[in-house]
């Protein structure tokens, strides 16, 4: 049987691994996964304990998590391809749009 715990564990462990992701890797596209990830996980999480506890409540927080992954999607994207477009790489390292 599946406990909340185990939902606990998944949901940190994925948390964990976005941190990692977007610490440690230096593409963007990369980093803009791992970040999905997290949120992913926070999905997880509300949606655990909204069923644990019998309300709709994180399941309407997860919806509007949902909501600004999607817009945080489109606006990552858009500036990945500006980016690469102006340097030729979308490796963090290597662009240095903002420096003077």
């Amino acid at each position: 049987m599946v406990t909340l715990q185990h939902y606990l564990v998944l949901s940190a462990v994925l948390f964990t691994l976005g941190i990692v992701g977007v610490m440690f890797r230096r593409n963007l596209i990369v980093i803009l996964m791992s970040l999905e990830l997290m949120l992913n996980s926070v999905n997880l999480t509300f949606i655990a304990f909204s069923r644990y506890l019998g309300s709709v409540e994180g399941q309407i927080f997860a919806l509007f998590i949902m909501v600004v992954a999607a817009a945080e999607v489109a606006v990552g994207l858009a500036v990945a391809v500006a980016i690469f477009r102006q340097s030729g790489t979308i490796n963090i390292n290597d662009v240095n749009l903002m420096k003077w």
